[in-house]
């Protein structure tokens, strides 16, 4: 399951905001949310997924609302927002029954496996495990805005362990899985 480009926009939105500020980083995001999304409507061999279409709608309004307002958020305020967006989008695919990892994880194995009762418990594992990860990034912005007395440095390395943490723990589930049920 390859969910790194999905989270390409991202990427994009914390090297330009750190480079020209929070307005361009959440335009930047939007650009490659919207390019990726493109890609995959034009390419028959790719669908629209969940995450990628909310990353085009999150960070698009972000931007827009950014630019017609009178808004002057800090760095930290506008990843608050990108993160807690980031996770709701998570969460409520889980919620609906539809955890987002799924649409990934069946670019990668038969059609036969789709509806089998593991495949779909080893996709609600790691979507749980992605929110629980975006959550520690959302606490972490928190700190970073209304606790700025903190080191920075402390939300800095709880979000790179956390988003480390999802995808060591996203490639290792799986088989990890897979092996406890044949041991049974």
């Amino acid at each position: 399951m390859n969910l790194l480009p999905s989270f390409a926009p991202f990427l994009a939105f914390a090297v330009i905001e750190r480079l020209a500020g929070a307005q361009a980083g959440l335009l930047a995001g939007a650009l490659v949310a919207a390019a990726l999304l493109v890609r995959d409507l034009v390419s028959p061999a790719r669908h629209v997924k969940l995450l990628e279409a909310c990353t085009v709608l999150l960070f698009g309004a972000l931007a827009i609302y950014a630019l017609t307002s009178d808004v002057h958020w800090s760095i930290a305020a506008v990843r608050l927002r990108v993160d807690a967006g980031l996770a709701l989008v998570v969460l409520a695919s889980i919620a609906l029954r539809r955890p987002f990892t799924l649409q990934y994880a069946r670019e990668t194995v038969d059609r036969e496996q789709w509806n089998s009762e593991r495949f779909i418990h080893v996709n609600y594992v790691i979507s749980a495990t992605w929110a629980l990860a975006f959550g520690m990034l959302v606490l972490a912005d928190i700190e970073m805005v209304y606790a700025p007395a903190l080191p920075h440095s402390v939300g800095v390395m709880a979000t790179v362990a956390a988003l480390v943490a999802a995808v060591k723990f996203t490639s290792w589930y799986p088989e990890q899985h897979a092996a406890g049920q044949a041991s049974r």
